[in-house]
């Protein structure tokens, strides 16, 4: 299994098939799109001679109507991140649409209709931004030919604006709807026939749109999960065991049955080692009338645990104990040069470890989903990335066929990688199966942080060597961590080649030696992916460490990074890997290469919108860093002042950004504001513990996320005008802004970061 192909979606020579909607079509979709003009997208890939070699099967549905509405069926799930709006915002430019004319309609879980609708990653516009835009070009040329028979002129003196198609010469237009009947009885063109627009021509795409959410979501009117509602619904809350392969050995419920609105307890198997993404985890459940009664009714609840194999677990003994190991030589994953040769001329070492602890994703909503049984089928509402997933592991739970399964994908409020793992979907499908009763499980806020998912803890010792001419000359980078695929091999201890590709082992400086080495390390809870997952600690090591060793150099960090990277030129690591392979976020590195140029670019342009070398007061400073993470290149200076109470105020945080071509300039500008302000909240509030098996956390006051007098005053986000393929922008933000906090809090106060979350005092 690959554990990250979630953040590893390939779109090498993604391309589009767009054909008419036929019967069986419209049953597929359930009718949503029934009468006028509807095309369906069927996606599919290429070799390097263009032959077509796999379907992708995302049939994204296009309908325009006789009123000229545009209706398009949005396959991704929408977390805040704008999905919804930036892909079906690609075809309406490309065709030519009015934006307040064009409708969007969420599509149920169905990999069969809709391909993969696994929204993790940073993928999405990166894998469908051409074909999306092909699908609209077919629609566009459909309805041209269809106008230009009409008016019995050449279709080179038409073109499509505003939902119309205009005659050029003549000034005449006619709308969309009018047209429709004849475009859907014309065959459909050949991709060799359409021509796509010049950038120069885009009324959306690189411009910036509101989500189309965002009225309902500010009104209250959305529908987010927890929102989701059926006739006789009941609420479920489950006592989980506290420890990861514990499970229930016996309980009473007299108490529980005893409280008014209380309806049934019922026991959840689970407690396996792996413990997967999709089983639930050992508990008992009790189902009420209302989430009060059920609550009211688990508090009384008397079980008693198994505890199993973690029972007497400590996440600080662990990483005492991974700070000793990375002390030791470990297992080779890259090379280049001779690291020892390099240590013995060495006129200077420096060496660091750098530690990390777990992280919750702590969504601001909790996981939830309903479940209603009927007839041997299963309806599922919730708020899900991965709706195939979930679909997949009800069908399994449940002992039915998966298209027995409908799932209906709800807003989610917040996900980071969260809710792809469906648990918690099941967790109702059971419920409902064993009760009768449609069943909405809801979690708690301390259900949600004592049983996530979680970022692992880790531990990192750099060593670099600085030779006899002051040049970097050896880089030896030890890491460990409990890795994501442990959560579905237990025997796994040590990181896989996608996570090493994450700033470890795709470390792009012009250094003579470099040497990465992995120890073990065992998962003692559920592990998997957060936002810019094992970017996150990695980053922090790598982006601190060149910021000391710039200091030792007598070097400007910005100046020491542009020298770092060298010529211009395109970076493969594949050739310095030893037994393993570099990932490139699933790309192959000659359709996305690791280009120097692209990140000096940004470097500069950071360093210039910040007015990096400025003059500040006393106690505040700049901090810098830069990494390249889901194909896009970021800089990040963060400016911050220390008081003399400790106290840090976060002034201001610049980004500059390639993220290839921006498709909605409004989406990527607030996923890095929004990016800043979690990393802000990495580095400064947040962290996992664990004694005897169990979190320690319970709620936002212990596992703090930053609160508005804390957070950055004002984030820019400069953006890099390319006409390069589109990058990912969810993740990206992330990486490299705790290092440059850190960089900037040692250069206002002389106190370097070695460990998260920041602590002044100690």
């Amino acid at each position: 299994m690959n554990i990250l192909a979630p953040f590893q979606k390939k779109s090498k020579d993604v391309s589009s098939q767009v054909f008419k909607a036929s019967r069986r079509d419209f049953i597929k979709i359930g009718g949503m799109l029934t009468g006028g003009l509807v095309l369906g997208i069927n996606f599919f890939s290429c070799n390097e001679k263009g032959k077509k070699i796999s379907t992708l099967a995302p049939n994204v549905y296009l309908r325009i109507t006789s009123d000229g509405e545009v209706v398009i069926i949005a396959h991704r799930s929408e977390m805040g991140q704008g999905i919804r709006t930036s892909l079906p915002l690609i075809v309406a430019d490309e065709l030519g649409a009015n934006w307040s004319k064009v409708r969007i309609i969420q599509a149920e879980g169905d990999e069969k209709t809709y391909g993969s609708q696994n929204t993790d990653g940073s993928f999405s516009v990166r894998m469908f931004y051409k074909p999306m835009r092909e699908a609209g070009a077919i629609a566009k040329l459909l309805l041209i030919q269809a106008a230009a028979q009409k008016w019995d002129v050449p279709i080179t003196e038409c073109d499509t604006e505003n939902s119309q198609v205009i005659h050029k010469t003549s000034n005449k237009s006619i709308g969309f709807g009018e047209l429709v009947e004849t475009a859907k009885n014309s065959p459909i063109p050949a991709l060799k026939d359409i021509k796509l627009k010049d950038r120069t021509q885009f009324n959306m795409i690189g411009h910036q749109t509101p989500i189309i959410d965002l009225h309902d979501i500010v009104s209250g009117k959305a529908i987010f999960g927890i929102d989701a509602v059926v006739e006789n619904m009941k609420i479920a809350v489950i006592k989980r065991c506290p420890t990861l392969g514990g499970k229930v050995k016996s309980f009473d419920d007299k108490k529980t049955l005893s409280i008014p609105g209380v309806i049934k307890v019922i026991p959840i198997k689970g407690g396996d080692i792996p413990p997967t993404i999709e089983k639930p985890l050992s508990g008992v459940a009790v189902i009420a009338e209302n989430t009060w009664a059920a609550i009211k009714g688990r508090d009384a609840l008397e079980v008693e645990w198994d505890l199993g194999p973690n029972a007497q677990y400590d996440s600080t003994k662990q990483l005492e104990e991974l700070t000793q190991e990375v002390q030791k030589s470990g297992t080779l994953r890259r090379n280049r040069g001779d690291f020892n040769k390099a240590k013995a001329g060495a006129k200077q070492l420096i060496e660091h470890t750098y530690i990390a602890p777990y992280l919750a994703h702590a969504t601001v909503e909790p996981p939830n989903a309903l479940a209603v049984i009927k007839n041997g089928s299963c309806e599922i509402w919730a708020p899900t990335q991965h709706p195939q997933g979930a679909r997949d592991a009800v069908a399994s739970a449940l002992g039915i066929n998966a298209e027995k399964v409908k799932v209906n994908v709800t807003l989610l409020g917040g996900g980071f990688g969260r809710k792809s793992k469906p648990d918690f979907i099941v967790e109702a499908a059971i419920l409902a199966k064993e009760s009768g009763l449609p069943i909405k499980v809801q979690w708690t806020r301390e259900d949600d942080l004592h049983h996530d998912f979680f970022h692992a803890l880790s531990v990192q010792r750099i060593v670099a060597t600085i030779d006899q001419d002051n040049k970097l000359s050896g880089w030896n980078h030890h890491i460990a961590y409990p890795s994501i695929s442990a959560t579905f091999d237990a025997a796994v201890l040590q990181a896989a080649d996608g996570e090493l590709g994450q700033g470890a082992t795709d470390f792009p400086y012009n250094v003579p030696s470099i040497k990465v080495e992995t120890h073990d390390a065992k998962a003692h809870l559920r592990i998997g992916w957060l936002r810019s997952v094992r970017n996150i600690p990695q980053v922090f090591a790598i982006g601190t460490m060149l910021d000391e060793i710039a200091e030792a150099r007598k070097m400007d960090p910005i100046a020491q990074a542009l020298e770092l990277l060298g010529d211009d030129r395109s970076i493969t690591f594949n050739e310095e890997m030893v037994n393993g392979t570099y990932t490139n976020y699933g790309e192959n590195i000659s359709d996305y290469p690791w280009e120097t140029a692209r990140m000096k670019n940004v470097i500069q342009r950071v360093a210039k919108e910040a007015g990096w070398g400025k003059k500040l007061s006393s106690g505040s400073a700049l901090g810098f860093a830069a990494h390249r993470s889901f194909l896009t290149y970021v800089a990040c200076i963060v400016e911050v002042s220390v008081d003399s109470n400790k106290k840090i105020s976060i002034h201001n945080v610049h980004y500059a950004v390639d993220c290839g071509t921006a498709v909605n300039i409004d989406r990527v500008k607030s996923q890095f504001e929004g990016g800043a302000q979690f990393s802000a909240s990495l580095a400064l509030k947040s962290e996992i513990t664990v004694k005897n098996g169990r979190v320690v956390q319970n709620n936002y006051d212990g596992y703090q996320i930053i609160r508005m007098p804390e957070s950055p005053k004002q984030i820019h986000v400069h953006i890099i005008d390319s006409e390069a393929k589109p990058t990912g922008v969810g993740e990206p933000p992330v990486p490299p802004f705790t290092p440059a906090l850190c960089n900037a809090i040692y250069a206002a106060t002389g106190k370097r970061i070695y460990k998260l979350p920041i602590d002044l005092t100690s």
